[in-house]
């Protein structure tokens, strides 16, 4: 089937075209070619480029529309604010609703943005989002347009949460990216692996500790700066592909490849500049990233789904775990809702798997809105 790419630029509610010709919201719909689908499904990410997303093809070519749609903070996790984050989804939304003639859109929710997306229905059917402090809220956050349907596709639970589990708990000074405790370092052989259940204890506090360290020192921070009168600024979180699970695959067991993650070997990648978190600022910390005050956890915003809903995992995903498919089922607040595990990595790159994948998701739509 011959599929129709076109590309949309569109100002935000409270921030219009860049000076050097970008727009803020940004996209490619894809479409059956000569076609104007009455479902349509829109997919976004924090700050990832999802408009060429890679079941944007193959749900075109099952006769759906399919949005892949950026928001201002595309390849700007470092200052991701979440309200205006969820403004901007509503417009990709709305143009959906008003110009492309969609009668039916389904959110999606891949990877990062199964949390971002799961947030965005939240605020449209029950608004709880509340600006960072000193900050006003985006215009339009109160008034978004919400989906019919909601997909969590190889999605944790949110970037506190991912951030945590993966984030190298041994570390003693945020400053030096060599200081560590040893006693709770992943990759000394005296550890682990098989890592005991003591250990694991331990560690899991300490990635926690970690998380709530840096949010007590980013609140410190932002007061200091605010007397000096500065707004803000930005810092650096190192070492994070420190999961357990990335390195022992007896915990948590699937068909995932051992001793791997995203960035590669995890002791490899946990030295490395890349990383989650590895630029931020304070009040993006506190937006995305903390767990004492990050908005983006999405175990408050998946009881406020009641719209048909679908959960699909990956079998040999090396980032996310059956544990965080089962969460975000248990935690959704719809009557009509199905998990469904698939033999794929985190991008789906097993020949077939995509195609199985988008079958899937065509079948439960079809069923339901077809």
């Amino acid at each position: 089937m011959a599929i129709e790419r076109e590309f949309i630029g569109l100002p935000s509610v409270n921030l219009p075209r860049f000076g050097a010709g970008g727009h803020p919201c940004q996209g490619l719909y894809h479409r059956p070619a000569g076609k104007n689908p009455k479902i349509a499904v829109i997919a976004t990410h924090y700050q990832i480029d999802f408009s060429e997303h890679y079941m944007a093809e193959y749900l075109a070519e099952r006769g759906y529309g399919f949005l892949g749609w950026n928001t201002r903070f595309r390849g700007d996790e470092s200052h991701f604010i979440l309200d205006f984050a969820l403004s901007d989804i509503g417009v990709g939304v709305r143009w959906l609703r008003e110009q492309a003639g969609a009668e039916t859109v389904v959110l999606l929710g891949n990877s990062g943005g199964g949390s971002l997306m799961a947030a965005y229905q939240s605020q449209a059917v029950a608004p709880s989002v509340t600006p960072l402090p000193g900050m006003r809220p985006c215009p339009g956050v109160e008034e978004l347009p919400a989906g019919d349907a909601y997909i969590s596709s190889a999605a944790h639970l949110g970037r506190p949460d991912v951030l945590t589990h993966w984030m190298d708990g041994s570390v003693t000074d945020e400053n030096d990216p060599v200081a560590t405790d040893l006693s709770l370092d992943l990759f000394n052989p005296d550890n682990g692996p098989a890592y005991g259940e003591e250990f694991l204890g331990r560690y899991r506090a300490a990635q926690a500790e970690r998380n709530h360290r840096i949010t007590r020192w980013a609140k410190a921070e932002l007061e200091r700066l605010a007397a000096a009168g500065y707004h803000d600024r930005p810092f650096s979180v190192a070492r994070t592909w420190a999961d357990p699970r990335m390195v022992d695959p007896t915990i948590e067991p699937t068909q995932r490849e051992p001793n791997s993650c995203y960035a590669g070997v995890p002791q490899r990648a946990n030295r490395s500049v890349f990383g989650i978190a590895a630029a931020t600022t304070l009040r993006s910390w506190l937006s995305l990233w903390s767990l004492e005050d990050s908005q983006t956890r999405a175990h408050a915003h998946l009881p406020n789904i009641t719209v048909p809903a679908l959960v699909i995992n990956g079998n040999r995903d090396t980032g996310v775990f059956p544990s965080d498919a089962a969460a975000i089922r248990d935690q959704l607040g719809a009557d009509d809702k199905e998990s469904h595990e698939l033999d794929a990595d985190h991008y789906f790159l097993r020949p077939g798997a995509r195609d199985e994948q988008a079958d899937l998701v065509a079948a439960w739509i079809e069923k339901r809105f077809g």
